[in-house]
């Protein structure tokens, strides 16, 4: 898309609510393109990058509704939607609001709170930050929050299985709170105790074997910006109490120094565990778990939003692409049915994995579904004719049914094969052939 300077995009048919909004916009200094049917909107949000769009739900030539599912189905990133509604649309408002849209006001409405609501959005709103993280509800739940907390310090957890993306997220937050200031990273589980308290604190010449020069800490190199914490349940209970005395004084000392030194960091933290269980179980500190928990911001895994696939993957095979100097591939039908129907147990990561990889290995064109996920697509037979595409549609389909009817019943056989109505020996014949793994497809961890 091409850039617009976070422009609006208002989309009303009506002249005299138009040029009122048209009017103060301009009072205001909102840049602003005014579409006054919807086909024309259509056409400009297909090729322009708005910051927000405000959208009557009547128009002449296609509502409001249609407009906003019309891009949806077409998997495209969208700015935020706020809807113009009457009283009579507001059961429809509401049904867009539970399919992604940001907000909606009634009319007659008061145009200072509107414009309150906008400044929100094209202040705060940032390309690569928060809309970039999906189109799924939960994820623009997800960047309304960010929204908010950017004008706080309160200290954020965002949890979430493997590979979700959640240094995606608090990259996000960083950005909208400020993205001149530092913005570092640490994997506590990745570092021994003694390692993990050099890189936080950093440490004095001199202070052990090695250490043959002064060396600043994360805490130190991220004063005035953000400090992530990643996987910070795999942290050590001796580090644990030290963090929190470094949480609570505001100040650290280095490894062999003496001197406290103040640091003013935004704290952000991430986990794949459950914290909870493991204050319970005596792993993690009670009072740490309460100091880095004040919001907790929880990721789904991609199986739960499977809205979000295809654009991600289309952002990430842009930045292979950039990276290798070439233009990014295209994905065919197949292969894009196949990322969403995929369960994508690694999250993100292995997406990206599989991406690179199938990067590599195509024409440089397209990406089919044997490339990206090394086999070839089930088919029921080897005819290969105009049918084939709707056969290998189908079977995903059945794939997919079998495999939520597994997960449902925790992947014992004959359970799950009682409530498909087929027998347990049948139930295995169609996951040989179709593919499923358990190891590979299976959402529930015992």
């Amino acid at each position: 898309m091409l850039p617009t300077s976070r422009k609006i995009c208002l989309i009303e048919d009506d002249a005299l609510m138009g040029e009122s909004l048209a009017d103060r916009f301009e009072l205001e200094g909102l840049a602003f393109d005014w579409h006054r049917t919807g086909i024309a909107a259509l056409t400009a949000l297909r090729q322009l990058d708005y910051a927000l769009v405000i959208s009557d739900i009547r128009l002449p030539d296609i509502t409001g509704d249609a407009l906003f599912e019309q891009l949806l189905a077409q998997q495209r990133s969208l700015p935020p939607f706020i809807f113009v509604t009457g009283h009579g649309d507001l059961e429809m408002a509401v049904r867009l609001l539970k399919k992604g849209a940001q907000d909606y006001i009634t009319k007659p409405f008061d145009l200072d709170a509107l414009i309150d609501k906008i400044h929100g959005f094209t202040v705060t709103d940032n390309a690569q930050g928060t809309a970039s993280l999906g189109q799924s509800p939960a994820m623009r739940q997800i960047a309304a929050m960010l929204t908010r907390l950017a004008t706080s310090a309160a200290s954020v957890l965002i949890t979430g299985e493997s590979g979700v993306g959640k240094e995606r997220v608090a990259k996000a937050l960083h950005q909208l709170a400020g993205s001149t200031c530092p913005f570092i990273a640490v994997n506590c589980g990745a570092l021994t105790e003694s390692l993990l308290e050099a890189e936080l604190f950093g440490y004095e010449k001199g202070a052990f074997t090695g250490a043959g020069r002064t060396k600043k800490g994360v805490f130190e190199q991220a004063d005035g910006g953000t400090l992530f914490l990643d996987e910070i349940g795999d942290m050590p209970q001796a580090m644990q109490v030290k963090l929190l005395r470094a949480l609570q004084e505001r100040s650290i000392v280095r490894v062999g120094g003496e001197t406290q030194i103040p640091v003013n960091i935004r704290l952000i933290c991430a986990t794949h565990q459950t914290l909870q269980e493991r204050v319970v179980s005596g792993d993690f500190r009670e009072d740490l778990y309460y100091r880095i928990n004040v919001v907790e911001l929880r990721i789904p895994p991609l199986r739960e939003r499977t809205e979000d696939i295809l654009p991600i993957a289309r952002s990430l095979m842009t930045e292979i692409a950039s990276a290798n100097g070439k233009p990014p591939p295209s994905l065919t039908r197949s292969a894009e049915h196949a990322l969403q129907t995929y369960r994508w147990p690694g999250n993100i990561r292995e997406l990206k994995n599989a991406l690179e990889r199938s990067c590599l290995m195509c024409d440089g064109r397209t990406i089919s579904h044997d490339i990206l996920f090394d086999r070839p697509a089930p088919q029921l037979g080897a005819a290969q004719d105009v049918a084939g595409s709707l056969r290998d549609y189908l079977l995903e389909c059945e794939r997919d049914f079998i495999v939520r009817a597994l997960d449902a019943f925790k992947w014992q056989i004959q359970p799950c094969a009682d409530s498909l109505g087929i027998s347990r020996k049948n139930l295995w014949e169609k996951m040989r052939k179709l593919g499923i793994d358990k190891g590979v497809d299976c959402a529930w961890f015992p």
